[in-house]
């Protein structure tokens, strides 16, 4: 009994003056493995005389018990000890950018210009509203006062999807869905992607649109004149001007094109003794169509209060593509599809 008790005292502590868990591996084996002492003793303990076999059975035990639990709990310090020292040195700080730094990216050309336009029109009272792609032959085409006959109804023109589907060709379809939830007075613009059958320098298959449309009581052409003067100064710069002229749009009447004096030239026509290319030497710039709402248009959602002869209105369209290829210089509408870097991150 006083060599087990010995024998314990050696072990504990040994145990708690161990520095790593390899040390402690090792005194667990010294102690605890089969040919350790104690061991020896617990197997020896038939041997004894009958009267001895308990006391030190029960003794041995608790001594192997209480050496067990000794070394779990030193084997659990030293392993938070080593892993704070680890942790301690092998510290980065996360805040640092990569070797080499990864550049950051950026919207795109298109969705920067979008962005930009939305926030000012939102500046001017306009609400921003998004419509389907996937469009009705009645929204795209019925419910804008667009015949029957009329070119862009053509499969030439339109992609249809079955006989009464089509991939939206504007995004004016939400003229109509919109006054059909809510009564005047409206004021939205509609940005979103459009798709025509055509394709060169200057048109795509798919491209974006932002359509306007704005119905209240007594609204005039001076009023759409006044909002697009707005716009053009706000995109183009303070010295712009803008310029009506006659058009013809199925769901307006009147209808009106829309020119802003040229940004490039300064209106005069020419760079020096070079005319103008972006202008044409006219110091014009078209840059979209508009006009006041169409009357048959109000018919269609005449039980939300459209009464023509209590409410007028303007609507207006442009591509976004093309006011992004204006106001950059870009020559190639195509560029911004072809997924090139090197035009990208120009902007």
């Amino acid at each position: 009994m006083a060599d087990l008790q010995a024998l314990r005292e050696e072990a504990e502590s040994a145990i708690a003056s161990a520095g790593s868990a390899a040390e402690l591996e090792e005194l667990r084996v010294r102690y605890l493995g089969r040919k350790a002492e104690l061991t020896q003793t617990l197997r020896g303990i038939g041997e004894l005389a009958p009267e001895e076999r308990g006391p030190v059975g029960k003794a041995a035990n608790a001594v192997r018990v209480a050496l067990e639990a000794q070394l779990t709990q030193r084997t659990q310090e030293l392993e938070a000890s080593e892993l704070d020292s680890r942790l301690a040195a092998d510290r980065i700080d996360v805040t640092l950018p990569g070797d080499p730094p990864s550049p950051a990216g950026h919207l795109h050309i298109v969705s920067q210009t979008r962005r930009e336009m939305e926030d000012i029109f939102i500046g001017l009272g306009f609400n921003v509203v998004e419509g389907p792609e996937v469009e009705f032959d009645h929204y795209n085409f019925t419910t804008l006062n667009i015949p029957p006959n009329h070119p862009a109804r053509a499969l030439q023109d339109t992609f249809y999807l079955s006989p009464d589907v089509v991939l939206r060709t504007h995004t004016s379809p939400m003229q109509t869905r919109s006054m059909e939830v809510k009564a005047p007075p409206i004021y939205i613009v509609v940005p979103g992607r459009v798709y025509r059958r055509d394709s060169d320098a200057s048109h795509t298959p798919m491209f974006h649109q932002l359509e306007g449309l704005a119905v209240d009581e007594s609204i005039t052409l001076a009023d759409l004149r006044g909002v697009l003067l707005e716009f053009a100064r706000a995109m183009f710069g303070p010295e712009r001007e803008v310029r009506l002229r006659s058009g013809y749009f199925p769901f307006t009447e009147p209808s009106v094109e829309v020119d802003i004096s040229c940004f490039n030239c300064g209106g005069s026509g020419w760079i020096g003794s070079q005319r103008d290319s972006l202008c044409k030497g006219s110091g014009w710039i078209e840059i979209l169509g508009s006009g006041m709402v169409d009357p048959n248009v109000y018919g269609f959602v005449s039980e939300m209060g459209y009464d023509p002869e209590k409410v007028s209105g303007f609507a207006f369209g442009m591509g976004i593509d093309r006011i992004a290829m204006l106001k950059y210089g870009i020559p190639d509408l195509r560029l911004m599809f072809e997924n090139d870097l090197r035009f990208l991150e120009q902007f």
